[in-house]
């Protein structure tokens, strides 16, 4: 890996941004023979202000929905040309690109079968735009449009379960990642493009402004996350499964308690039974995949 950043200083992320610290692992991981195609979003607005860059790699800014489309075209004229060898092409974007807005043009690109990776900074809302809620958002998250109140407790929707329909187009690769475990991030990126075929990481990324949580505790709570079994660290190689334990499992307390956006859980009785409800989800992940 270089010792240069190609993800460089001096870009406009909030201090304690998940998203800003897996991108330069990610690129730095990656190579400076990679090629970039970022949807709009957050990454995509506070990287690239004209005239300035941070990216020290051929970068490219797709509409919000259509990395995936302007990647596997990239893809394509380098395989036209005799040029592919050698170079990695990232298409990349937050949750809400991913997930839902550009959830078709992820699909066909996995099933066309183009020598891609695809990103995912998943910080389980659209933050660019206000913190709405995605696909992505957590169960009882409150976000600007789900908002706790005497009819909910935020974010009605489970997590859409994305790393399965992935899994579930066949391709080569999948694998899921924490920004509280950079060595992992590292390690199945480099995996990633040793592999031809089109491939799929999604990143949790912290949000410090839309999860309303100390910009200092970014990395830990990407570990609890992590601990607590809310998200389980997978690895797919050709369907084939591999999990990494959790050593000393936490309750999802823990994890919810620094971040304001779960706050109302914890105020009342009716709310601490909500909890119940999430620790509920992080234990059928560890029977599911034998976390422990």
């Amino acid at each position: 890996m270089s010792k240069i950043h190609l993800f460089a200083p001096g870009h406009t992320a909030c201090a304690g941004c998940g998203q800003s610290l897996a991108a330069r692992l990610v690129i730095n991981a990656a190579g400076k023979n990679t090629i970039i195609i970022n949807n709009t979003g957050c990454l995509e607005v506070f990287s690239s202000k004209a005239p300035e860059s941070s990216w020290e790699v051929p970068w490219m800014h797709s509409l919000f929905e259509n990395a995936s489309a302007v990647a596997s075209g990239a893809e394509a004229s380098l395989r036209f040309l005799g040029k592919k060898e050698g170079v990695n092409i990232i298409a990349q974007g937050g949750d809400g690109s991913t997930a839902d807005i550009g959830f078709g043009a992820l699909s066909g690109m996995f099933e066309r079968g183009h020598d891609v990776l695809y990103v995912c900074y998943d910080n389980e809302a659209y933050m660019n735009t206000g913190v709405q809620r995605s696909g992505l958002t957590p169960f009882d998250a409150n976000t600007t449009t789900s908002p706790p109140g005497k009819e909910s407790f935020g974010n009605l929707r489970p997590k859409k379960d994305l790393i399965s329909i992935a899994v579930a187009h066949h391709i080569p690769y999948v694998a899921s990642a924490s920004i509280g475990y950079p060595m992992d991030i590292k390690k199945k990126i480099k995996k990633a493009f040793s592999i031809k075929g089109p491939k799929y990481i999604q990143i949790f990324v912290p949000c410090p402004l839309g999860w309303r949580h100390p910009p200092q505790l970014t990395p830990e709570i990407g570990r609890l996350v992590v601990e607590t079994g809310l998200l389980p660290l997978l690895e797919y190689e050709n369907e084939k499964l591999a999990v990494k334990k959790i050593k000393e499992i936490k309750p999802v307390q823990e994890y919810l308690k620094p971040q304001k956006r779960f706050a109302h859980l914890f105020k009342t009785e009716e709310g601490k039974e909500q909890i119940k409800k999430i620790q509920e989800i992080a234990d059928a992940n560890i029977e599911k995949f034998g976390l422990r």
